[in-house]
């Protein structure tokens, strides 16, 4: 079995989500992906075989599958552009269609993807409290303007916006505690974001569901995130970016584009580079 290595969101030649990108003929089974994600051991593996003109798409984390995980997919377009040239790649999620581009730039990849739809509600405040007490935050440590919300956009993510740069650098939890509490309440991550501008965001994604601390990157909680903030009504004037990872030393960038439509599929972009 082929395991291509590949950093998507990457900060040029630099930084990015490591993913595992296996391309076969016929995808394993699922005990055989989950045992080849563990042991690549990456916040998440993508597993793709083509049928129909298309591709079958799973994602599996070192301790679970996943719905949709947005950094594999942009390192799945950057190595199906690497293997077939240029072009758009229609995607069948275990729950969803979706496509991913992907186009070759010097020794990089430009990739895009188009998300599953998006939907949003607000949060239990009992969930919320459980939130802040993991990670040491008060309730005024939000910024009231981005309502705590499950957000999803092919995943669950919970979301909550602090409202200083300094609280989402000095994040911490206990691992244990946080797997518990997003497997019990069907979260992926939870998605901690400070606004710098209406239009840039700084984000962290601790991803305790799947065994991992922190993702450096997460397509798919940006695309949740845009999605909620075209919701409510936020002044994102059609894309917003993202920097996650930072602080972790793997600078991230991440961009997605909003059209009006509410629940419509997210765009999200960025560069690709081989491990």
């Amino acid at each position: 079995m082929n395991i291509l290595k590949i950093a998507a969101f990457s900060d040029g030649d630099n930084g990015g989500n490591p993913a595992g990108v296996v391309i076969e003929d016929k995808l394993p089974t699922g005990e055989v992906m989950q045992a080849v994600a563990a042991d690549v051991g990456f916040s998440e593996t993508v597993f793709a075989a083509a049928k129909d003109g298309g591709w079958i798409v799973r994602y599996y984390s070192p301790e679970s599958e996943v719905p949709f995980c947005g950094h594999a997919t942009i390192a799945l377009g950057a190595a199906l552009a690497q293997q077939n040239g240029d072009g758009v790649f229609p995607l069948s999620l275990s729950a969803s269609e979706i496509s991913v581009e992907g186009h070759r730039d010097a020794d990089l990849f430009l990739a895009a993807l188009q998300s599953p739809t998006t939907s949003s509600a607000m949060a239990d405040k009992v969930l919320v409290d459980d939130a802040l007490k993991l990670f040491g935050y008060k309730l005024e440590d939000l910024d009231a303007r981005i309502k705590p919300a499950i957000i999803n956009a092919g995943a669950t993510h919970l979301v909550l916006a602090l409202s200083d740069r300094q609280l989402l650098s000095a994040m911490d939890y206990d691992l244990n505690t946080g797997r518990d509490l997003m497997n019990n309440n069907g979260l992926v991550t939870i998605s901690l974001i400070y606004a710098e501008s209406e239009q840039m965001f700084h984000a962290r994604n601790p991803f305790a569901s799947g065994g991992v601390f922190e993702d450096p990157a997460t397509g798919a909680a940006a695309a949740a995130l845009a999605g909620y903030l075209r919701d409510i009504d936020w002044p994102h004037n059609g894309v917003i970016n993202v920097i996650q990872g930072e602080d972790m030393g793997m600078k991230s960038l991440l961009r997605a584009e909003i059209p009006p439509t509410a629940g419509s599929s997210i765009r999200v972009s960025g560069t690709a580079r081989v491990m």
